[in-house]
């Protein structure tokens, strides 16, 4: 199941981050698609949300479908109707995508697979087993072979047929502007640079900046350093964190 929340729906909790300005009237009239992880309902994503409203962003958030236990494809061509609803609720011609976790490996099948590099202008992934994961090759030998039968799992699993053919070719087509971010403490990114792109994408890792930032694999979603990144992200601003942001 989807979940369509306008900018409106939530009252903006304040920002906490340092004094930054605002994002600009162009970036923030392209609506902003949070999409979230496994397990991750649209409700764990509002924090973010609410500093992107702050910011004069236009905000929606993706929960997948059945919480990202299913095919990953099959999720992607869910989300690209998503996208198609939002461009026709606001009118946009594009949109730009944040995703977490699966969330980000969702989003980029959607780009590279499904034509989506027409309609997005911007990606950003955060802690997305892009190369996937030796945690979920852990799950999947645990459950003999089958990740206890979550597909998902399989399919982020270190030399999954997904993850082949998803990361065949060019990592980063189209115009797209692409980013992502990692940590070192991701207890379920391992190991934590499987979360990068090649061919020209912007890959910023928390602790190169801020060495003393501690930051989790959740907490990407929450932390404040990690926003200051996103934020810049969204505006094509250089990658200048806020190691004391909260």
């Amino acid at each position: 199941a989807t979940l369509l929340v306008p900018a409106t729906a939530a009252v903006a909790a304040p920002d906490r981050t340092a004094a930054a300005p605002a994002a600009t009237s162009a970036a923030a009239a392209t609506p902003v698609i949070v999409v979230g992880g496994l397990s991750g309902v649209a409700i764990a994503y509002e924090p973010l949300a609410a500093r992107l409203r702050a910011d004069g962003y236009r905000v929606f958030i993706y929960q997948l479908p059945g919480l990202g236990l299913g095919d990953i494809p099959a999720s992607a061509r869910a989300f690209a109707g998503y996208v198609d609803q939002v461009r026709a609720a606001t009118g946009a011609a594009r949109v730009d995508l944040v995703g977490h976790s699966e969330g980000g490996l969702v989003s980029r099948y959607f780009l590279k697979r499904l034509g989506g590099t027409g309609v997005v202008g911007r990606y950003v992934s955060l802690g997305s087993p892009q190369y996937g994961t030796y945690v979920a090759n852990i799950l999947k030998f645990l459950g003999l072979g089958s990740c206890a039968g979550i597909v998902a799992c399989q399919q982020m699993s270190i030399g999954s047929a997904f993850l082949a053919d998803l990361n065949a070719g060019d990592d980063t087509p189209g115009a797209v502007r692409y980013t992502t971010v990692r940590t070192l403490q991701d207890e379920l990114v391992r190991p934590v640079d499987n979360a990068l792109l090649h061919d020209g994408s912007t890959n910023v890792l928390i602790q190169s900046y801020c060495p003393l930032r501690v930051v989790g694999h959740l907490g990407l979603v929450l932390d404040g350093t990690t926003y200051t990144v996103i934020r810049g992200a969204l505006t094509d601003a250089p990658v200048r964190p806020n190691c004391y942001a909260l």
